[in-house]
């Protein structure tokens, strides 16, 4: 008994050449299908460079084209040749230029010797199909697809919604029920030549004809039909990424090929010179009965995959940019937002770094210019305090910040004054811990000189721009732990919140505050206040500051910090 091996060429010839001398002087018949489309002198070339070899023949040559039937008429010619030439072979194993033996050859023929009837072949119903990528189901066998996807995509997208417009199906041939599987088969003699000889297979060729992708159901399908007993599975490993393309072994695969204990591999990049000279190799190790497991590798493609679409939370880099939603997260470590803090305190920047020990930056995203800890110029990753710079990517700017300093905790104070384009990612950002004192942007307007008319302009844009972000940060869609307070609930009893928000932040062992920020001198603030109603601009975000409030006389509120997710 032999197993012959139809060979599917339309590229890297050289390569071919190299695979089909190696099957058949190890005992396997070749048949081999070159494309049309491949030039007439390569083809010649290539024929004679195989012309010693008694047991390679070479049958009618197709057009293939990806998605289109004659895939199938390049393996039906192949097959067909095989069968009529070489009486010895009892398994067909269908393999493509690029595919590459793994193991002895020998090896190949004495696992089929022990299972002379069995056909392997993937073959599943569209109903347990998890794999189709990008294209069709059950609407593959019951549309029409008479144009090539590759070459006339318009005509193909335009066909399909006229079909689905009009409700036009197909009606699937008697007697056959449509599987779905891998191209890459071996099938018995009796199973083969039963599909071949099939004197329905005119009826069988004209609906596949117009299926989608074909190459994948035809004797898929129809080896269920005849077949006495099938294994489910292909005996060449072909891996496909995530939109569906199949992944190119290359030289620093070698490893991952051997632990496959798979016979064939495909798509092996031709300029794999370790690959091809290591597995055609007459030393070969032998693997004796070990039984293909292409399971010990899919740990590995599936964690490729994971990364390459997810990639690192928090990394963002020319390569690869994430796309909305479904990055794994939007930055890679724990950070704290403080919003009023700086206004309303004297030195909280450096009584915080006394109290957490993290990295204490100023307002970052301020529109003069990036506020780092300790105002430098450059900081970690080389990152500019031009605000120009950071604006061109305000997103990129603050994840690149907080990948670069990986290991130490962030803070950095945050305002209406400052650039809002980064509210809706630290507010859907499960690292954020966002602490907000509502209307404190006022302290440093009560202070300043401007004309009243001025200054009451200002507040209005200040309370527009603050409101917007506190509906951001009260969204559905907030994964960040936020806490709000008013400025008069803050004022009142300051301790409280001071202590919760430096317990959150961690891991040093909780102890009570010994030392307070020094709170601004707000004597006036609430005339300054009143100042404003009268003038026609409505405070809102402040909380009740009656107008003889002062920085001393602080009364208990009745209010609860609250909390938003």
């Amino acid at each position: 008994m032999s197993v012959g091996i139809v060979m599917l060429v339309h590229e890297a010839l050289n390569r071919a050449a190299q695979v089909t001398r190696h099957w058949a002087t190890n005992g396997c018949p070749v048949v081999v299908h070159v494309d049309r489309q491949v030039d007439r002198r390569a083809h010649a070339r290539f024929r004679e460079s195989l012309s010693d070899l008694e047991n390679v023949a070479f049958c009618r040559r197709h057009r293939g084209q990806w998605g289109t039937f004659s895939l199938v008429r390049a393996a039906q010619s192949g097959s067909e040749l095989m069968l009529a030439t070489f009486p010895e072979v009892r398994h067909v194993y269908l393999a493509s230029g690029t595919c590459l033996p793994l193991r002895p050859v020998q090896e190949l023929i004495d696992y089929l010797a022990e299972r002379p009837q069995t056909d392997f072949i993937e073959s599943v119903t569209t109903q347990d199909v998890l794999w189709t990528i990008g294209g069709f189901d059950e609407e593959r066998f019951t549309l029409r697809f008479p144009f090539s996807w590759k070459r006339h995509r318009r005509l193909f997208d335009a066909y399909v919604r006229l079909q689905r417009r009009l409700g036009m199906k197909r009606r699937i041939p008697p007697g056959i029920e449509p599987h779905l599987g891998s191209q890459w088969w071996c099938l018995t003699r009796q199973t083969l030549s039963a599909i071949l000889e099939d004197p329905k297979r005119p009826v069988y060729d004209r609906y596949f004809s117009r299926v989608w992708i074909p190459d994948e159901s035809y004797f898929q399908t129809l080896a269920r039909r005849y077949s006495t007993r099938i294994e489910s599975r292909s005996l060449t490993l072909s891996k496909f990424d995530y939109k569906g393309k199949p992944h190119i072994f290359y030289d620093d695969h070698l490893k991952l090929l051997r632990r496959s204990d798979c016979f064939v591999a495909r798509k092996i990049w031709p300029h794999a010179n370790k690959l091809y000279d290591n597995f055609l190799s007459p030393e070969l190790g032998r693997m004796g009965a070990a039984e293909p497991n292409p399971g010990k590798i899919d740990k590995i493609f599936a964690k490729a995959v994971e990364r390459r679409t997810n990639g690192r939370a928090g990394l963002v880099m020319h390569s690869r940019f994430p796309r909305e939603g479904f990055e794994k997260g939007k930055t890679s470590a724990p950070y704290s937002v403080f919003e009023g803090f700086s206004e309303l305190f004297e030195g909280f920047e450096d009584w915080l770094d006394r109290m957490t020990g993290a990295r204490i930056h100023g307002h970052l995203f301020s529109p003069e210019r990036v506020e780092f800890a300790g105002r430098q110029s450059v900081f970690t990753g080389a990152l500019s305090d031009s605000a120009a710079l950071r604006d061109y990517d305000p997103r990129g700017f603050f994840t690149s910040l907080i990948w670069n300093t990986r290991g130490e905790r962030q803070c950095f104070q945050f305002g209406p004054r400052d650039t809002q384009d980064i509210s809706w990612l630290i507010a859907t950002d499960p690292n954020a811990q966002i602490s907000v004192i509502t209307g404190a942007w006022a302290i440093p307007l009560s202070f300043s000189n401007m004309n009243f008319s001025d200054i009451r302009k200002e507040a209005a844009r200040l309370q527009k721009i603050e409101t917007e972000h506190l509906g951001i940060l009260g969204s559905i869609y907030t994964k960040a732990r936020v806490r709000i307070w008013s400025l008069a609930e803050f004022v009142d009893s300051p301790m409280e919140p001071l202590q919760s928000i430096i317990d959150e932040m961690g891991p040093r062992p909780s102890n009570l505050l010994a030392e307070a920020p020094r709170m601004v001198n707000l004597e006036g603030f609430g005339q300054f206040l009143q100042n404003l109603k009268n003038q026609g601009m409505q405070p809102q975000l402040m909380g009740d500051f009656p107008t003889d409030r002062t920085s001393g006389g602080r009364r208990r509120s009745r209010h609860r910090p609250y909390l938003v997710k």
